[in-house]
């Protein structure tokens, strides 16, 4: 439905914006002044301590200047409690007392028949529910409880039992005059096309309704309870009033638990959703048996930004995962991804609860594989790395998946990531062979053996270059962010120049230059020098490990890294580190001149010599204030109880660290 924006601004004129938003912050004292219609708090869509959202009751808009989330009262709703538009609309209109207007004869004959239809399911789950409860009901009532479903659970999942005979919800509608084509458009009845009479879709199930935003019944599922029944769940057909490729069991109660808890978990069976509830996880919903669509991710961003997808841990499980991808990769946006928590082989989350309680099945979300981890892992634990041609193939594979993301900061955080973690996979597998480690020639191998470290010259800043080269390989969104400045450097150790180059030339045309052409051109230095900045050389028994290399010659020259410090710390010693080599850069082109000068001194060298010497007075200050303040942030850091020192974006989540 289209609103006219008189009515818009009415409703905005009829509602403060700050009552709207005030239901869920709390206004900052110091900063909010009421009468000016100011008002500021700590931001309701992402995390911080410090109040940067910020309400103009004038202009009827808040925005955030954390995160960037603005809007109005309407977008405010959309967002916080995933309602439509139009839902958000007639919610307001409603509580302002504006009456909207009536819509057009075609579209209100629409709702008239859906709200004819979900009456009609109504009254499905109503006759449903009687039987469950009456004699005939003891085999389903019995299964429930098998299952651990409390009374409370039962009713308020409206729990039911469709009798197994052909007929007997035909025959309970036709007592309340609902027509039998009413029936069949709502799909509780099958009407044959041979001319037979119809019958009931569901006979012997236990029987689960199925609810829309608003809580109306909309569809059923039924779960055989016959041990040879086929199949085991059926859903209702698609209707006027039931998409599968849209909705999500459960969305209306979780809706509200998934805002206040930051998170949502997506299980595949409504069953697993209503344990999960029942043990006190709400912030549940559940597809309902078909892969996922875009309005489904879509949907579930609404809920939280990292949705958990929680699959069995067998073939099937991982196969869902799989096809789930392809459906999540092409609306990837910054900022907003999907986490995948495989639960032990042959365990379901009603399973894991009943054995292991909420703390079992907690423990397994925490441990949930990011969504470029189990891209890596679908392609590459299948890849044969034996030959160019093959290593090529497995490249393209990859690009041709990133190629569908729509998003062109997202696209360029896989790319970049993803030839890194290449880069890293061809080395090893090069090295590997060259020592006869590997297996097969697939993408599984050995533990690396341990290597000859790279050269150590006695060179002018020797361990600051090493780190730069290791920091830009481990975290290369700084790389890609400060590329210029990266570029520009001068090493003074020309093995460390020309690994500089070459990740910098990586960068610069992602799309054009192929990784397994790169390693391959790697000479004995390069390689011993990759493989102590990726962590394949010489391991101590205290480095970190990581599920995709430990960087442990890294974490020994930084062992700050092995406290996991927040990302901005590390950026901000990495910037320091190139502050400190284009120092030494002007410290050399001072001499160059000063040495020029002692043959010849005319005004303009004069000039130079003195901007180059106030440039390097500044820069020394600079940098000195920069190493206090890196010095305190760090002690900071490691006085910090275990846990709680914030977690650095996570490289292998490059949708989570745009925007």
């Amino acid at each position: 439905m289209r609103f006219d924006n008189r009515l818009l601004d009415e409703i905005r004129a009829r509602l403060s914006l700050s009552d709207i938003v005030g239901r869920r912050v709390t206004w900052d004292r110091r900063k909010t002044q009421p009468g000016k219609g100011d008002y500021w708090a700590c931001c309701p869509f992402h995390q911080e301590k410090s109040p940067s959202f910020h309400v103009d009751d004038r202009r009827n808009r808040y925005k955030c200047f954390g995160c960037g989330a603005s809007g109005d009262h309407f977008r405010f709703l959309t967002d916080t409690e995933g309602l439509s538009f139009p839902e958000a609309v007639e919610r307001l209109a409603n509580q302002a007392g504006v009456a909207l207007p009536a819509p057009d004869p075609q579209a209100a004959r629409r709702e008239k028949k859906r709200a004819g239809l979900a009456e009609v399911c109504e009254m499905a789950a109503r006759f449903f529910q009687m039987e469950f409860s009456a004699p005939r009901g003891e085999q389903a009532r019995s299964y429930a409880l098998r299952r651990g479903f409390a009374p409370a659970t039962l009713a308020e999942f409206r729990f039911g039992y469709a009798p197994d005979s052909r007929d007997a919800l035909k025959r309970y509608l036709a007592t309340q005059d609902v027509p039998e084509e009413v029936m069949v458009e709502a799909g509780l009845l099958i009407k044959p096309d041979n001319g037979r009479p119809s019958y009931d879709r569901f006979r012997g199930r236990l029987m689960i309704p199925i609810q829309d935003e608003r809580g109306r019944v909309v569809a059923f599922g039924g779960r055989t309870l016959d041990p040879d029944g086929q199949p085991k769940y059926l859903n209702s057909p698609e209707t006027p009033l039931f998409h599968k490729g849209v909705m999500l069991f459960n969305a209306h109660r979780a809706r509200e638990p998934a805002f206040q808890a930051g998170r949502a978990v997506v299980v595949e069976g409504y069953l697993d959703a209503i344990a999960l509830a029942q043990a006190g996880i709400t912030h549940v919903v559940a597809t309902l048996g078909t892969a996922f669509t875009e309005e489904q991710v879509l949907r579930l961003w609404k809920f939280a930004a990292e949705p958990v997808v929680c699959f069995d841990g067998d073939s099937a499980g991982i196969s869902a995962a799989h096809r789930a991808i392809d459906r999540i990769f092409p609306v990837l946006k910054s900022g907003y991804s999907f986490q995948f928590c495989f639960l032990p082989d042959g365990m379901d989350p009603d399973d894991l609860i009943q054995k292991q309680g909420v703390a079992g099945f907690e423990t397994q979300v925490a441990q949930a594989q990011s969504l470029f981890d189990v891209v890596w892992d679908r392609e590459v634990s299948v890849a044969q790395l034996d030959t160019p041609e093959r290593k090529a193939a497995l490249e393209k594979r990859f690009d041709d998946l990133i190629e569908t993301i729509r998003d062109p900061r997202v696209k360029r955080r896989y790319q970049l990531d993803l030839k890194f973690r290449l880069s890293n996979l061809f080395f090893e597998q090069a090295r590997q062979g060259r020592s006869g480690g590997t297996k097969g020639g697939g993408g599984r191998f050995d533990k690396p053996a341990a290597t000859g470290r790279a050269p150590s010259p006695d060179t002018p800043l020797y361990g600051t270059e090493r780190l730069v080269c290791g920091l830009g390989v481990k975290y290369p969104q700084f790389l890609d962010r400060h590329l210029e400045r990266v570029s520009a450097l001068e090493f003074s150790e020309p093995l460390h120049q020309r690994f500089n180059d070459a990740i910098c030339a990586l960068v610069s045309d992602l799309e054009h230059t192929p990784v397994s052409g790169l390693v391959a051109g790697l000479d004995e230095p390069l390689r011993q020098l990759m493989s102590e900045v990726v962590g394949l050389g010489q391991v101590s028994d205290d480095a970190p490990a990581s599920r995709h290399g430990a960087f442990s010659a890294l974490a020994q020259r930084f062992p700050l890294l092995k406290t996991h410090p927040p990302e901005d710390f590390v950026e901000a010693a990495y910037l320091h580190f190139l502050d400190v080599l284009e120092l030494k850069k002007l410290e050399r082109e001072l001499e160059r001149e000063m040495e020029a000068a002692e043959t010849e001194l005319d005004e303009a060298s004069w000039q130079r010599m003195q901007a180059v010497t106030q440039d390097l007075s500044r820069r020394r200050e600079e940098c000195a204030r920069e190493e206090a303040e890196l010095a305190e942030r760090a002690k900071k850091i490691r006085a910090a109880p275990v846990g709680a020192a914030p977690a650095p974006a996570s490289p292998q989540s490059p949708e989570m660290r745009t925007g």
